[in-house]
């Protein structure tokens, strides 16, 4: 995994782009070394990647052979005592 390099930022600079800085942390995962007085005083780093049951389990298929996947949807409903999936938008 490549790191990036650490952006250096001052306070000042900080305090006037606070919006544009943190768009960078949150959507390019840039950090940011916040400076004052010439000493690094605090960072900011991007929060730890978040996804959805379907976003996690969407290579699911690809990896698993149709025998398997056959057998995942079998034990899963067995464990949760699901016998028949229902269409959640039948009225």
């Amino acid at each position: 995994m490549i790191k990036k390099p650490v952006k250096s930022i001052t306070a000042t600079a900080l305090a006037r782009n606070l919006k544009r800085m943190l768009d960078q942390v949150e959507f390019k995962r840039e950090t940011l070394s916040i400076v004052r007085n010439n000493q690094q005083i605090a960072r900011i780093v991007p929060g730890a990647a978040q996804q959805n049951a379907l976003e996690a389990m969407a290579d699911l298929f690809r990896v698993l052979s149709d025998e398997d996947a056959r057998d995942w949807v079998r034990d899963s409903r067995i464990k949760a005592g699901i016998k028949q999936l229902r269409d959640p938008w039948e009225s």
